[in-house]
Order: structure tokens, then C-alpha cells, then sequence
């Protein structure tokens, strides 16, 4: 193995909130992650809409990926998605409950660090029930013209990617990462989303991005070769890491743990999704796992036949209903 598998399913241990803006609408937001028991999954749950609907966080609840990733269910819906998720994804979360009462997750200070901090905050707990595994047993890839994604057989869960942009500042930028809580958190977290100042101008006259400002987005000057930024970059390759935590992000939306490798370049939210979809279409090249510790070692057990699973795809999370669900048990 890569790295030590963790067999079990987490939540929180305790609910814990924030406040911010909207990056698109500037609207103030509050967000409450509150645990949740085992096979629950991700869900967000709009308190602001009359029967407070639930929307599982999951591929087939994309509905649109035009500068971010949201999902929706019926006519309502949850945008920019993928830093909260990337945050839960990369600090070992399963299960939990999302509460916010606006149609857009806040946007912090453009990355995933904030979140990450609040996850902190709440503890972690563990729950008694095995954890789910997606693993791929056969490469699966998507192409749409010069950019491309794949995904490949690997004992564990690493994300590379490249990025290649027409400027002195960027330029090309690669990188990988072992995608386990503490590098994460040490290396991707606290990457922030970027712009091209005319970009982000465009964006406001049609009346987006109008929660964004320098303390939420890096600003790429007009000439390409600095940033607006007072306080400069956290990392000189900020811009590939922070695609690799919006790749992140997105792929927790399959809906349980990856064991492979994914190789993107040039990707973005839509060729995330379609990517999604061709994993989906392909379900003689995964298969869903256990692992189960016996003294210091995991044995696998497959727990689900590819060859029947592709209609319905990571069938074990339910939806837990408009109300919060009874509180999680943690394991001892």
C-alpha cells in the first residue's frame, strides 16, 4: 500500500458553523456542518427554502460547472461546492450535513484552509461501520480536444496534474500529491482560487463574482507578470495546487473514497464531470472494497460486483430526509 488505509467511516464530532459571502451573488451566508450517522454521506441541506430540502452531494446532481460546480435538486440548488468538499474529502470525512441558508457556499478566503480549520475545531469521529471504497482496476480516461483526464490502478489515492497558461507568471505548472489529511493540509488547503483582472471586471458587469475581492481571489495584473495581492503567493505554484484542490473537491463527489491515481491536464470543473460520467460508464474497471484491519494488516473484501453496479452507481449512501438525522455513535 501506499499509505495506511483508514477502514472506517468518519463524521464530526460536534456541529460547527461559519459565516461568509457568496463569491458570485455577495451575499452573506451561514453554513453549519453538523454530524451524521454512517452511510449518510455528504448532503447539503437549504434551512432557507420551505421544507428544508436535502441535495446529496453527487455526480448525477451536477447541474451546472460554468466557473464552479453546483449540484441541485428539483429547482433548488447549492453552487460552488468543491473547496467545502475538498476540505471534507482531504481531512477523512464521510458523513455529514451541510446547513446554509443561501444557494452558494461561502468562499472564505478563496481556498479550502478555512474549512479545514473548522473541521479541526470539530473533531473527528469515528463510526462503526466499514468505509466503502471505490477502486480502479483498469485505467479510465476522458479527452475533450487538448485536455484530458485519466484515472489509474494505485494503492492509494494520488492526484497529479498540469496546467499551461499563455503568461510570464504562470506559464506551466505541475504537481502530486498523496492525497492523505496532512499533506492536505501542509501542502494543498490553503491554495487559493485565481483571475485575470479583466476577467474578474467582466465577471462584475454581468453580475458576477460579486463577492470576490483580494481578500477571496488572487488577481493576475494586466501585464502577466505580478499579482494585485499585497500579501503575495503562499506558494510560488499556487495556481496548480489550487486545481488540484478543485480536482479534489469535485471527485469527492462520486461519492466514497478512491483508490487510483488521476493525471489531469488542462482540466476543469466540466471535464471533471464528464470524467466522472466515464468512471460511471465503466463499471467493468472498478470495483467497490473493504478493508478490514486484522492486527497490523487490512485484508480486502469486495463488496460489490462491478458487472451489476453500473446502473446504480455507489449505491450505500441515503438520504437522511429534510430533518437532521439522529446524532452518529462513535466507535470506542
Amino acid at each position: 500500500m501506499a499509505h495506511q488505509i483508514e477502514p472506517y467511516q468518519y463524521t464530526t464530532q460536534r456541529p460547527v458553523s461559519c459565516c461568509g459571502v457568496g463569491l458570485h451573488t455577495g451575499r452573506t451566508v451561514n453554513l453549519t456542518i453538523n454530524p451524521a450517522p454512517a452511510n449518510t454521506g455528504i448532503q447539503f441541506l437549504r434551512s432557507d427554502v420551505a421544507g428544508r430540502p436535502v441535495i446529496p452531494a453527487r455526480v448525477e446532481r451536477v447541474v451546472n460547472t460554468t466557473l464552479a460546480t453546483t449540484i441541485g435538486e428539483g429547482p433548488h440548488t447549492v453552487a460552488t461546492t468543491e473547496h467545502l468538499l475538498a476540505a471534507l474529502r482531504g481531512c477523512g470525512i464521510d458523513n455529514a450535513v451541510i446547513d446554509l441558508d443561501s444557494h452558494e457556499v461561502p468562499i472564505m478566503d478563496g481556498s479550502a484552509g478555512p474549512f479545514v480549520r473548522l473541521l479541526k475545531t470539530a473533531g473527528l469521529c469515528r463510526q462503526q461501520a466499514l468505509r466503502k471504497i471505490l477502486r480502479i482496476t483498469r485505467p479510465i480516461s476522458h479527452v475533450a480536444g487538448d485536455k484530458s483526464i485519466r484515472i489509474e490502478p494505485y494503492d492509494g489515492y494520488r492526484v497529479s496534474a498540469r496546467i499551461q497558461f499563455d503568461d510570464d507568471l504562470i506559464s506551466e505548472q505541475r504537481y502530486s500529491v498523496e492525497v492523505t489529511p496532512e499533506r492536505f493540509g501542509r501542502e494543498i488547503a490553503r491554495a487559493r482560487t485565481f483571475g485575470f483582472v479583466e476577467q474578474v471586471e467582466q465577471l462584475w458587469q454581468n453580475g458576477l463574482a460579486l463577492g470576490g475581492t483580494l481578500d477571496n481571489v488572487i488577481a493576475i495584473h494586466w501585464n502577466r507578470r505580478s499579482i494585485l495581492n499585497e500579501d503575495g503567493l503562499r506558494f510560488d505554484d499556487e495556481f496548480i495546487r489550487h486545481k488540484v484542490l478543485d480536482l479534489i473537491g469535485d471527485i469527492a463527489l462520486l461519492g466514497s473514497p478512491v483508490l487510483g491515481h488521476v493525471i489531469a491536464d488542462r482540466s476543469g470543473h466540466e471535464l471533471h464531470r464528464a470524467f466522472m460520467q466515464a468512471i460511471i460508464d465503466n463499471p467493468q474497471s472498478w470495483e467497490y472494497v473493504t478493508f478490514k484491519k486484522r492486527g497490523e494488516s487490512l485484508l480486502r473484501h469486495v463488496v460489490q460486483s462491478t458487472q451489476t453496479s453500473g446502473h446504480r452507481f455507489a449505491p450505500f449512501f441515503a438520504p437522511v430526509g429534510g430533518a437532521m438525522a439522529s446524532r452518529p455513535v462513535c466507535a470506542a
